[in-house]
Parts: C-alpha cells; sequence; structure tokens
C-alpha cells in the first residue's frame, strides 16, 4: 500500500504549487527582411532567410495560365 497523505491539501496551497504550471504562448520576432513573424534564432519560414542572407531556397506561388 503507498504513502496517504496526513491532512487534507488547501486550496490555496494547491494553488501555489500550480502557478507555475501554465502554457506560454511562443515569442515571436519580426523577419527583418518580409516583416513575418518567425521564431528567433531560427530561419524564416516565409522567405527562407537568416541573419542577413538566404539559407534557405523557398518555392514562389505560381500563377496560373490564363484561358
Amino acid at each position: 500500500m503507498g504513502a496517504l497523505p496526513k491532512r487534507k491539501t488547501a486550496k490555496a496551497r494547491q494553488g501555489k504549487r500550480r502557478s507555475h504550471l501554465k502554457l506560454t504562448p511562443p515569442a515571436l520576432v519580426h523577419c527583418p527582411q518580409c516583416r513575418g513573424p518567425k521564431l528567433p534564432h531560427h530561419v524564416c519560414p516565409a522567405c527562407g532567410f537568416y541573419a542577413g542572407r538566404e539559407v534557405v531556397e523557398t518555392e514562389s506561388p505560381k500563377k496560373k495560365a490564363s484561358q
């Protein structure tokens, strides 16, 4: 048989213990090249630039042929 608590845990104490268990939104910065949101210290997913130079080639949207 496992250990059992001797007394009931108060809601205030329970809340103090759980005060750090929260989700935080990811910190986003603006890409200096395209001004899109990106994670800091990561390649921009929109334009593929990092530290002022193109690291990843991204596909440009293809234009539809007019009929």
